[in-house]
């Protein structure tokens, strides 16, 4: 299992919340872009699962959703 997808790995992230997400404890997540990945989890329970993304997945997400692709009609 490659480094970044141990808890060794994750332990060594840096780990950003959109600064849109105020400190209320919210729908929040957090995002780390590691090596190979980007990571990411539910800022209210950081040491629960992890989501794991290549980087033209994640690209291709963000890119949707700047285009508005997932915004309910």
């Amino acid at each position: 299992m490659d480094d970044y997808l141990t808890s060794t790995g994750l332990s060594k992230a840096v780990w950003k919340k959109s600064s849109l997400s105020g400190n209320s404890g919210g729908n929040c997540v957090e995002v780390a872009n590691l090596d190979a990945v980007v990571a990411v989890r539910d800022s209210k329970d950081p040491s629960g699962s992890v989501l794991n993304f290549t980087a033209d997945q994640w690209s291709s997400f963000v890119g949707g959703i700047k285009r508005g692709d997932f915004n309910n009609a």
